[in-house]
C-alpha cells in the first residue's frame, strides 16, 4: 500500500497538512490515506458491488480489531493516530457508511435530507477526526467540522457535476431540480439541462452559509493548530466564488483551486496565526 504521505501529496489539502507539527501531520496523512482507500472502493465502477461492499465490511472488521487491541490488518495505518489523538471509532465508521451509500446504488438526485446525511458521513466525520488532531476543544471543534465539512463537500459537488454524471451520479437534490422543471431522467441529461444553473443556486446558498459560519468560528481564534482549516476555508470559499462568477450553464469548464490563491492563503495564514 502507498505510504500515507505519498497519497496525501496529490491533494489540495496537502499544503495545509504539511504545515502541522510532525505528530499531527502524520496523523492527518493517515486519516487522509484511509479516506482515499475507502473512496477508491466506492468509486470503482468496474468492481462488482458485492465485492466492493465486502471490502468496506473488511475495513469495519479491521477497525473493530484495532479498537479492541487485536491485530488490525489494513487499519494498522491508523494505529498511531488513534492512540495519540484518541480518535473516535464512530467517525471512521461514518466515513465507511457514506462510501457504502455510493456502493449500494449510484446516488442520483437525493432528497435534501439524504444529501445532508451523505455530507455528514463523507466530509463532516472526517472533520471531526481532524479537529481532534488539531487539538481543538470538543464544542468549537465539532461546530467547525459541521460547517466546514458541509461547505467543502457541497463545493466539491458543485465543481464535479459533469464528472459525477459520467459515472451515473447526480448529488444535486431532487427538490431543487424539480423546482426548475428538470426531468429526473438520466444523469447525463440532467447535467446537460440549461436550467441547472438556476437549480444549483439553493445548494450554493447553503455552501456559502456554511462557509460563513466556519469563518466566524475560525475568526474567534479557538485553541488548536488551525492553519489547515483556515487554508481550506479560504481556498474553497474562493473556488465557490469563482464558480458563481462563471455559472453552471452547460457546457461547463471545470474550475480548480487556484495555485496562486492557495499560496497567498498559506502566506496570509502564516502571518495571522
Amino acid at each position: 500500500m502507498t505510504e500515507p504521505a505519498t497519497q496525501a501529496a496529490g491533494s489540495s489539502f496537502y499544503a495545509g497538512m504539511r504545515l502541522l507539527p510532525k505528530a499531527e501531520r502524520e496523523a492527518m496523512y493517515a486519516v487522509y490515506a484511509f479516506c482515499r482507500v475507502v473512496d477508491d472502493i466506492a468509486d470503482d465502477q468496474h468492481g462488482d458491488p458485492a465485492l466492493r461492499g465486502a471490502a468496506l465490511d473488511q475495513w469495519r472488521r479491521d477497525l473493530d480489531a484495532l479498537y479492541a487491541g487485536h491485530a488490525p490488518g489494513q487499519a494498522a495505518m491508523l494505529a498511531d493516530a488513534v492512540r495519540q489523538f484518541n480518535l473516535d471509532r464512530a467517525d471512521f465508521e461514518a466515513v465507511i457508511d457514506g462510501m457504502a451509500m455510493d456502493v449500494a446504488r449510484d446516488i442520483q438526485w437525493p432528497q435534501w435530507d439524504e444529501l445532508d446525511l451523505y455530507c455528514d458521513r463523507v466530509a463532516v466525520a472526517v472533520g471531526r477526526l481532524s479537529v481532534r488532531i488539531f487539538g481543538m476543544e470538543r464544542e468549537p471543534g465539532e461546530a467547525l467540522a459541521h460547517h466546514l465539512g458541509r461547505a467543502l463537500q457541497l463545493t466539491n459537488i458543485l465543481r464535479d457535476i459533469d464528472e459525477d454524471a459520467a459515472i451515473s451520479r447526480v448529488y444535486l437534490p431532487a427538490e431543487a431540480l424539480v423546482a426548475e422543471g428538470i426531468a429526473l431522467t438520466t444523469p447525463m441529461a440532467v447535467a446537460a439541462d440549461p436550467r441547472i444553473d438556476r437549480a444549483v443556486r439553493p445548494l450554493v446558498a447553503r455552501a456559502r452559509e456554511h462557509f460563513g459560519r466556519a469563518n466566524a468560528l475560525l475568526a474567534a481564534r479557538p485553541m488548536g493548530h488551525l492553519i489547515a482549516p483556515r487554508l481550506m476555508e479560504s481556498a474553497y470559499s474562493g473556488l465557490l466564488a469563482r464558480m458563481e462568477r462563471v455559472g453552471w450553464a452547460p457546457p461547463r469548464t471545470r474550475v480548480r483551486v487556484s495555485k496562486p490563491a492557495l499560496l497567498w492563503a498559506i502566506a496570509k495564514n502564516l502571518v495571522w496565526r
